[in-house]
């Protein structure tokens, strides 16, 4: 008699639903697809949506994906293309897109008493290594409970602000649409000109502001402040960690810093005929409004060139880790700085607040630069060779405005130069894949598309041999 042994234990069992092999980084990136192919099925089949003609697919694949991915950028004038009811659906694309359907199924589970399996566990632990003092599971029900105080209050202000402008009742949904809209950095407005007609607004403009640097600074750098907070009332001593430390002193001189330069690049410009108040917050909206969130209250067309170009740069930084904001992150482009700085002083180590970063945590943040800078060169050879067409292939000028184009999609930014709506089939399609890239990362893509490796067959390297650099 002859046994045959089964060699896969899954005979026993039955087979393993699709879904229980995904990797978390399959998982992430999967969702966002999900969303984004849910929300423009919707676009096309959802009844009461439109005032007129209903989107194309390719429009509604779009504006599904710059509202999941919360960036902005748009084809058609939201404020008159769609009804209050487009106008809401695209705002549950925003939220869930700006949160991340991990996050809700994850409160949901914890909520249901019941234990979250063990890839839930994986992605909602990426506090673990900077921030190891942190419960994950406490921060997933923070992160909920954060962007629903931020928004309410927001909301509420939004709305006492604009009731002298449109009643009580009108007043509602502006101030809904834009609380939202501003916490999840994601830019889209109801107005079509944004909040250009808003720019002698300081309180309104304010209030804006403060909800995309909250949205934009990191759950975890909020979380951190609040437990810093409770520890200055009472209880044990409480520091920050260097992750928090890094993205709050980024975040200031970025804002400040742009700010500066911002209101001097445009002072004769854009905002020349302003009064020195309103020259000055504005101006700050400007340096604020370029960490991702894509409102604008001048028009980036008529802006100087050094400013569209330092605007360019700071929509590349973007926010930090862990929020609703995209970009390269504070983190990063500091970690890079002091990687610069450290090597010019001929230390091999990076030393920041008496800490030493771990070098596999250096390599990362230059290996995502690196990436980040090849994607976007790439679809920028790319917008200059399909967009040209509508600009002038003789205008030396145009380059400027598709570069904008170009970084602010992969950043999920959502600012313009008054491109988008005139951009080609190619340039749209070149755009969605450089709001999703930027949505969920490069380096999570990557891994996602990774194949498995079996346990114990790790990377091996051949002889070391140097190479000539500098």
């Amino acid at each position: 008699m002859s046994i045959r042994l089964l060699s896969d234990p899954r005979a026993f069992i039955g087979r393993v639903p699709f879904w229980r092999t995904l990797t978390a980084p399959q998982l992430f990136v999967g969702s966002f697809l999900l969303l984004i192919v849910l929300g423009t099925i919707g676009f096309k089949t959802l009844p009461g949506l439109y005032v007129g003609p209903e989107l194309s697919w390719l429009d509604a694949l779009f504006t599904a994906t710059s509202a999941v991915c919360v960036t902005g950028l748009i084809v058609v004038d939201t404020a008159t293309f769609f009804t209050s009811w487009g106008q809401a659906y695209i705002l549950l694309l925003i939220q869930l897109g700006g949160l991340g359907i991990i996050t809700f199924t994850s409160l949901i589970i914890t909520a249901l008493g019941l234990r979250l399996s063990l890839r839930h566990e994986t992605m909602a632990r990426s506090t673990a290594d900077v921030a190891p003092h942190i419960d994950h599971r406490r921060l997933t029900r923070d992160v909920i409970l954060f962007t629903f105080l931020a928004e309410l209050t927001g909301m509420l202000l939004l709305y006492l602000l604009w009731i002298p402008e449109f009643g009580f009742t009108g007043a509602v949904w502006p101030a809904v649409f834009h609380a939202i809209s501003a916490f999840c950095n994601a830019g889209f407005s109801t107005f079509s000109d944004s909040l250009m007609g808003f720019w002698a607004d300081p309180l309104l403009l304010s209030v804006v502001m403060v909800l995309i640097v909250i949205g934009g600074i990191g759950f975890l750098v909020l979380e951190e402040l609040y437990l810093l907070r409770k520890a200055t009332v009472k209880g044990p001593l409480f520091r920050l960690s260097l992750h928090s430390r890094i993205a709050l002193v980024t975040t200031a001189v970025l804002l400040l810093g742009g700010w500066l330069l911002l209101t001097l690049f445009e002072w004769n410009a854009t905002l020349g005929d302003m009064p020195l108040g309103h020259k000055l917050v504005n101006g700050l909206f400007m340096s604020v409004t370029a960490r991702t969130a894509g409102f604008n209250t001048v028009d980036y067309s008529l802006a100087a060139n050094n400013a569209n170009f330092l605007t360019i740069l700071l929509m590349s930084i973007g926010g930090s880790p862990g929020s609703t904001a995209g970009g390269l992150k504070t983190t990063t482009f500091a970690l890079i700085g002091l990687v610069a700085w450290s090597r010019m002083r001929g230390y091999e180590i990076v030393h920041v607040a008496g800490r030493s970063v771990p070098e596999g945590t250096v390599q990362r943040s230059i290996g995502l630069f690196v990436v980040v800078f090849g994607l976007v060169t790439v679809a920028i050879f790319v917008f200059t060779s399909s967009e040209f067409a509508w600009v002038g292939s003789a205008d030396a000028g145009s380059f400027l405005p598709v570069m904008f184009e170009a970084v602010s999609a992969f950043n999920t930014v959502g600012l313009s130069m008054g491109v988008t709506g005139a951009l080609s089939e190619t340039g749209r399609v070149t755009t969605i894949l450089l709001m999703f890239l930027g949505r969920v990362g490069p380096l999570t893509f990557a891994a996602a598309l990774a194949r498995h490796r079996a346990k114990g067959a790790g990377p091996f390297h051949y002889t070391y041999e140097d190479v000539g650099i500098g």
